[in-house]
C-alpha cells in the first residue's frame, strides 16, 4: 500500500510540474512587499477555491489557512507553510516572468515556496479518500519583515484552533541540486535582532576640531568596540555569533563634521541567554562611549526572530521518509546557518521542521538569494511538491 501510495504522490508531482511552474512565474511576475501581498493572497484564496479547498483568510492581514479533511476521522493534524512576501529588489533577469514591478522581487524563493504547496495541496486534496486527521495549508505574510507574521499568525489565535501537531516548511537553497533535499536536526539558523544607533552631538567645520565633537570619528570607535566586544565574549563562550554593521549614514562634507551619524547592523547567534545578555551590552557599550566623548548615543534594537530549532524526533522520521521517497543519495545533511527565519516561531511553539529543497540546476552556477539575478532551476519545484506531500501523508499517519 505505502508502495502504490508512494508512486501514486510521485506520478501526480510530475503531471502537476507545469501548473506549479505556472502558478510560480505569476507570482514572480508580481511581487508583493511584506505585509502589502493583497493580490497574492486573492490569487491562492482562488486557487483553493477552484480545488474545492476550504480556508480562512485576512488573518494577520494577508494570511491564509486552508484546512484538508480525510475521509477517516482522526485528530492528528498535519500543517504546511509557505511564505507570500517578495523583497525590496530591482530583477536583474532577462526572463519573460521577469518582477513587472521596479523595485521589487521575489528574490528569496517564497513564489517557489507558494506554488509547491499549491501543488501539494492538490495532490493532498486528491488523496482524501486515503488520509485519516486534517492538514492545514498556511500561506503566511511578512517573513521578511520584524515582527514576522508567523509571530503575529500564532498570536491571532488563529492556529489555535485547531491546533496542528506538526508545523512543516521548506526553502529553496541554491546551493543544493534539484531533484534533492536537505536536513539538520536541532539548531539549524541563528537568531537575528536588528540594531540601529544614532550617534548626536556638535557639529562644525573640519578644520576646527576643537568646535565640535567628532560625530564619524566616534562612531568608527563605537563599532571597533562593539565588534571587538562581541567577538572576544563569542570565543569564550563558545557560541557561533555575528555582529554585522551594514549602514553609516554621517551627511557631512569633506569639510563639515555632521551633527549625527546613523548606524544600523545585526546581532545574530544561538544561544538565547546570550542573545540577551549580548544586546545588554551593546546598549552599555553605547553609554560608556556617549560619556567618554560627551555626545548622546541612542541605541534601539529591534527584537526580531528567535533561533530555529528543529525537532530531532521529526527531522530523523523526515529523513527516513524523503530516502525512501527519492533515495538516500538525494537526501543531504546540513551545518547551522547563520541566516534566520521567522519559522522559529513556529518551532517555538509547535514541534516542528524546516527543510531545504534543491534549486541549482545540475551543474550550473550558484544564484544567491537576496540578490538581483536570483532565479531558480524550476525542474526542482516537482521534487518538491513530492516531498513536501509525501511528509504529510506519513506523518499523518503516525499516531
Amino acid at each position: 500500500m505505502a508502495d502504490k501510495l508512494k508512486d501514486s504522490i510521485l506520478k501526480m508531482a510530475a503531471e502537476l510540474k507545469q501548473e506549479v511552474i505556472l502558478a510560480r512565474r505569476h507570482l514572480h511576475m508580481n511581487p508583493e512587499l511584506s505585509f502589502r501581498e493583497t493580490e497574492t493572497a486573492s490569487y491562492i484564496c482562488n486557487y483553493l477555491k477552484n480545488n474545492d479547498i476550504p480556508f480562512r483568510n485576512n488573518i494577520a492581514g494577508n494570511g491564509i489557512i486552508g484546512e484538508i479533511t480525510g475521509a477517516f476521522r482522526g485528530d492528528r493534524i498535519i500543517a504546511l507553510r509557505a511564505e507570500m512576501d517578495a523583497l525590496p529588489v530591482n530583477e536583474k533577469n532577462e526572463v519573460s516572468y521577469a518582477s513587472k514591478t521596479p523595485g521589487i522581487m521575489h528574490a528569496c524563493g517564497h513564489d517557489a515556496h507558494m506554488a509547491m504547496l499549491l501543488g501539494s495541496a492538490r495532490i493532498l486534496s486528491n488523496l482524501r479518500d486515503h488520509l485519516k486527521g486534517k492538514i492545514l495549508l498556511i500561506f503566511q505574510p511578512g517573513e521578511e519583515l520584524v515582527p514576522g507574521g508567523a509571530k503575529l499568525m500564532i498570536e491571532s489565535g488563529a492556529l489555535d484552533n485547531p491546533r496542528p501537531d506538526i508545523v512543516i516548511a521548506q526553502h529553496g537553497l541554491p546551493e543544493l541540486e534539484s531533484g534533492k533535499v536537505g536536513y539538520k536536526a536541532g539548531r539549524y539558523m541563528a537568531s537575528s535582532d536588528e540594531i540601529y544607533i544614532t550617534i548626536s552631538g556638535k557639529g562644525g567645520h573640519a578644520a576646527l576640531p576643537g568646535a565640535s565633537t567628532d560625530q564619524i570619528y566616534i562612531a568608527s570607535k563605537l563599532i571597533t568596540r562593539l565588534k571587538e566586544t562581541i567577538i572576544s565574549l563569542k570565543e569564550e563562550k563558545e557560541v557561533p555569533t555575528v555582529l554585522g554593521i551594514g549602514r553609516i549614514i554621517g551627511d557631512g562634507a569633506t569639510n563639515v563634521i555632521p551633527e549625527k551619524v546613523e548606524i544600523a547592523g545585526t546581532f545574530r547567534t544561538f544561544n538565547e541567554e546570550w542573545r540577551d545578555e549580548a544586546k545588554k551590552l551593546i546598549s552599555t557599550i553605547a553609554s560608556d562611549t556617549a560619556r567618554q566623548y560627551g555626545v548622546r548615543i541612542d541605541v534601539k534594537i529591534g527584537h526580531g526572530y528567535p533561533v530555529l530549532v528543529n525537532d530531532e524526533s521529526l527531522t530523523a522520521r523526515a529523513i527516513r521518509f524523503s530516502e525512501e521517497l527519492l533515495g538516500k543519495d538525494k537526501v543531504e545533511m546540513f551545518d547551522i546557518r547563520m541566516s534566520s527565519e521567522d519559522f522559529a516561531f513556529f518551532t517555538e511553539a509547535f514541534p516542528s521542521l524546516y527543510y531545504r529543497t534543491g534549486i541549482r540546476k545540475k551543474g550550473g552556477p550558484v544564484r544567491n538569494l537576496h540578490t538581483a539575478d536570483f532565479d531558480l532551476d524550476e525542474e526542482g519545484l516537482e521534487t518538491g511538491v513530492a516531498n513536501l506531500t509525501w511528509l504529510a501523508v506519513n506523518f499523518l499517519k503516525e499516531t
